[in-house]
This record gives structure tokens, C-alpha cells and sequence, in this order.
């Protein structure tokens, strides 16, 4: 079964944020690591992965996102906290 993502970079601890979907997210860190697709990651250097949910259908996972990106940061950073107290890059 195919998995989906909903996932969240920082730049840094405590910095710039951005919240994405995905169905590949190896792919999708080796696009915003390596800087290639001009956009917001690019622009503000927002490429380490500090959170990620896993999903069943993409249609989850989309809720999800748009969810989250209603969010205010500090429930954002709240919620990066619960499972990575010090935003190491997780590793997939």
C-alpha cells in the first residue's frame, strides 16, 4: 500500500517553516535539499526535516496540510516539539 505524506522544513531551529504533502517524501527532501526547483524552500533555504505523519490516502494527507498550514506557528512549533525536542533532520 502506498504510502503519503504531510511533512514540515525548517531553516533552522525556531526558523523559517514550511508545510508540504507528498506520496514520496525521499524524493521529495532530495528536490528541496539539493535547491534546484526555484520557490519558497529555495528562496529562504528551508530544506531539514523536522516533523512528518504518515497517511493511507492522499486525500488525508491533503486535510492534513491544509490543516496545519491554518495553524499558527506557535502550535506549529508546539507540535515539532512533541516529537523532536531539538529539531535534529530526521533521516527517512
Amino acid at each position: 500500500m502506498r504510502k503519503f505524506f504531510v511533512y514540515i522544513l525548517a531553516s533552522y531551529k525556531y526558523g523559517t517553516l514550511y508545510v508540504g504533502v507528498t506520496g514520496n517524501l525521499q524524493n521529495r527532501m532530495e528536490i528541496h535539499q539539493s535547491g534546484v526547483v526555484e520557490g519558497f524552500t529555495k528562496k529562504y533555504k528551508v530544506n531539514k526535516l523536522v516533523y512528518y505523519e504518515e497517511f493511507n490516502s492522499p486525500e488525508e494527507a491533503i486535510l492534513r496540510e491544509k490543516q496545519l498550514k491554518r495553524w499558527k506557528r506557535f502550535w506549529k512549533i508546539n507540535l515539532i516539539e512533541t516529537v523532536n525536542p531539538d529539531w535534529e533532520e530526521l533521516i527517512i
